[in-house]
């Protein structure tokens, strides 16, 4: 058995696509699949794409509905439960606050509180109202604007590994810029193994844990922090609370969905470590890593890992 693999550049990120075959002619089949299966997805879900479902949600649903393809709706719906499960914390509509804030300027301000709250007022999950009897999404406040890059890339995941287990595959795995989704084994019949990164540092590995038919995905401030006044700010957004998030630096989910992972990865990392902990205990087959902005690492409490050698 070989390891095939595919790099492409497919929903804004970095996608390597690998399965394991004797055959090469069906292994390079099974990865076009893969690909073009992303690649639909993307045209579903892309705010940046003219024509998405969901730039015409943002575009046209404040003032009539607008008619989805249901299995839009089923991920809508999704969205939706995750945001309840989370308390908030996972919001697609949370994009408005991220355009208050200029992070690339040298200076940096925060908004003022009442700009935040105006922009508030536009953001909530309780906010989208699907009706599912007609198919049909309204937005209740003008100038809403829903954002899939919270899940959507776990949802491709999801789909792809679906399609290729169809196909009886004995492995394979999908990498959307180290967000892993793997199942069955490689080529050496090991388990696969994904590496969580040093916050710090992305070429040093601080653990590696085996993945059995499940998949991880991180949400941090690896690239996308900055300093002010001594306090460690990430580019991510806090929807309760419009404010950037601090006091975490990242956080690795476990579960056999790559869109949960996806989802849940950006809900914790805005609660924060303790809020975050005690979440996931409670979720069945979840698992997650989170590290603060002291560099402690914070294990939920039935995770498995192999330490890497000193």
């Amino acid at each position: 058995m070989q390891r095939h693999k595919r790099q492409q550049k497919l929903m804004g990120c970095s996608f390597e696509l690998g399965v394991v075959l004797d055959d090469e002619v069906k292994a390079h089949r099974l990865l076009e699949e893969g690909v073009k299966e992303i690649q639909r997805i993307e045209d579903l879900l892309s705010e940046f794409k003219r024509d998405s479902i969901i730039t015409d949600i943002n575009t046209n649903a404040y003032e009539t509905p607008v008619q989805v393809h249901p299995e839009v709706m089923e991920l809508l719906k999704r969205c939706q439960q995750i945001s309840r499960l989370s308390q908030g914390y996972f919001d697609i509509s949370v994009g408005p606050l991220k355009k208050l804030y200029q992070f690339k300027n040298a200076e940096f301000t925060l908004p003022s509180k009442k700009d935040i709250q105006r922009v508030k007022n536009r953001v909530g999950y309780d906010k989208i109202q699907l009706d599912a009897a007609s198919g049909s999404v309204r937005l209740k406040q003008e100038n809403m604007h829903l954002s899939m890059a919270a899940i959507g890339k776990g949802y491709a995941a999801d789909r792809v590994k679906q399609i290729w287990k169809n196909h009886k595959l004995s492995g394979g795995y999908i990498d959307a810029s180290g967000d892993l989704t793997a199942f069955g084994t490689d080529e050496n019949r090991q388990a696969w193994k994904i590496g969580i990164a040093n916050p710090d540092n992305r070429g040093q590995t601080l653990f590696h844990i085996p993945l059995n038919n499940a998949s991880v995905a991180t949400s941090g401030d690896y690239e996308q922090h900055f300093m002010h006044k001594g306090v460690r700010y990430s580019h991510n957004i806090n929807p309760k609370t419009g404010l950037p998030v601090t006091g975490i630096k990242s956080v690795s989910i476990f579960s056999p969905s790559a869109e949960l992972s996806d989802a849940l990865a950006t809900a914790v990392y805005a609660m924060g470590v303790d809020k975050g902990l005690s979440f996931l205990n409670q979720l069945p087959q979840t698992h997650g890593i989170l590290v603060d902005d002291q560099n402690k690492v914070f294990f939920t409490k039935q995770l498995q890992y192999e330490p890497i050698p000193a």
